[in-house]
């Protein structure tokens, strides 16, 4: 009798246990009423469609009138506008603002630290829900990607480089200062054993990726952006250590033969790509290597260079890298390159990065493309595919809004009115 008894009370306590789970998913759901649905893989425009998000992932999309939310869930109606998955930028730099030259001496890693998690709320509330950090001094973006991931700041999803990889004297070295400081920049490595070792230890220390600076640079001292910086074999050392130990590589590259050879050594994508030619097309497209072209800071930057007090030996480089940049890369994308996301926020102010789809547009290629290197194509980069850049049950609710058709006019990506990130809303003008 005991031992029913016993069965009975273990049978109610699990069914109450059954209903409490159902009704705490229930109270955690979220259902989103949307007017427009931009499904960003094909470019059709869906209408009167409804999302449910559950412990921060999508669960289900679909028309309105076969979705059936739960009975709890919070509603958030956003009928008057257009929903695309949450932006990713594939090129920032958080822990940096447009200061250039020597300015940029006086600032210390905490500072760079406490900037970025400025920058991270900016950035995160401009609808980029997903970041690259490609190259930050003293592991400052490894400490501004816990912080968030922790939940100590607001900011988007960020993979990050730690310092960039740079030769002697090159880029991403600091060339600033005279011989009798030994001033050494954080990632500077040379030769096949150096660069290994620095490779591992950026992974020691947190780094999600490899940045590496193929070519001098164009905000630099005393280098070359169209020389190359590591060697062909210092590149394979480079990026054979990062992929063995699972880490994509983002190779810094204006001129024409670095981007050569950092597509040869197998590098997952060129970052700028200013002086590509055809050979380098050729390759890149050969491997599946991706451009990441940052094109707004050209404008941005000649604009503002005057009251930033641009350092006479940037604003040269600047002047003749930037026509050149939007030439040949228009070139690229006629020529079909693999095109990611990323704009090099920091060169300008962060919170402006949608201002890169309208000259993207601008140099060839469809809106639609545009919001797909934002998206789709940044998350085959980032390798996240599935989990970013879409809006598909399984993925997080990473979500933005606008007013319109950003199919019909891009510029509306400037003035995103509704952030969600990983079903918590961050952003919602047309709540007020």
């Amino acid at each position: 009798m005991k031992r029913l008894q016993h069965s009975v009370i273990s049978a109610a306590v699990l069914a109450l246990l059954a209903v409490y789970t159902i009704a705490q998913q229930s109270s955690s759901s979220t259902a989103i009423h949307a007017g427009h649905v931009l499904d960003v893989k094909t470019g059709k425009m869906l209408l009167d469609q409804t999302l449910i998000i559950q412990g921060g992932k999508i669960v289900n999309v679909g028309p309105s009138a076969e979705t059936k939310s739960p009975a709890n869930a919070l509603r958030i109606d956003l009928a008057n506008a257009t929903l695309l998955p949450g932006l990713i930028d594939a090129h920032t730099h958080l822990t940096m603002n447009p200061t250039f030259g020597y300015e940029r001496l006086g600032l210390s890693i905490p500072r760079e630290a406490l900037i970025g998690a400025k920058n991270a709320r900016l950035t995160l509330e401009a609808g980029f829900t997903t970041v690259r950090n490609v190259g930050a001094d003293g592991y400052s973006d490894v400490a501004l990607r816990d912080a968030i991931n922790a939940g100590d700041v607001p900011g988007p999803r960020m993979l990050v480089s730690g310092p960039a990889l740079s030769i002697t004297g090159g880029h991403c070295d600091n060339n600033l200062l005279p011989s009798e400081y030994h001033a050494t920049g954080y990632g500077v490595a040379d030769g096949i054993a150096a660069v290994q070792h620095k490779v591992r230890e950026n992974i020691k220390y947190g780094s999600d990726l490899i940045k590496v600076c193929a070519t001098g640079g164009v905000l630099s001292k005393g280098d070359d952006p169209q020389a190359s910086q590591y060697t062909l074999d210092e590149m394979k050392a480079i990026v054979a250590d990062a992929h063995r130990l699972g880490r994509k590589v983002a190779a810094h590259a204006h001129g024409a033969q670095g981007i050569l050879w950092a597509s040869q050594a197998g590098v997952d994508s060129i970052e700028h790509g200013s002086y590509i030619d055809d050979a380098g097309i050729a390759e890149m497209n050969k491997n599946g290597t991706y451009l990441v072209p940052t094109l707004y800071l050209g404008d941005w930057f000649l604009e503002n260079a005057e009251a930033n007090h641009v350092p006479d030996f940037l604003l040269g480089k600047a002047k003749a890298v930037i026509p050149a940049a939007r030439k040949n890369i228009a070139h690229a994308f006629a020529s079909g390159v693999k095109v990611a996301f990323g704009t090099d926020a920091a060169v300008y102010p962060h919170g402006l990065n949608a201002h890169e789809f309208a000259v993207m547009v601008k140099l060839g290629l469809t809106p639609l493309q545009s919001i797909q290197a934002a998206t789709v194509n940044a998350a085959d980069l980032l390798g996240w595919s599935g989990k970013v850049g879409s809006l598909e049950p399984g993925a997080w609710a990473d979500i933005v809004a606008v007013d319109g058709d950003p199919l019909k006019d891009i510029t509306m990506l400037e003035r995103v009115k509704f952030v969600m990130k990983g079903g918590e809303v961050v952003k919602n003008e047309y709540g007020k």
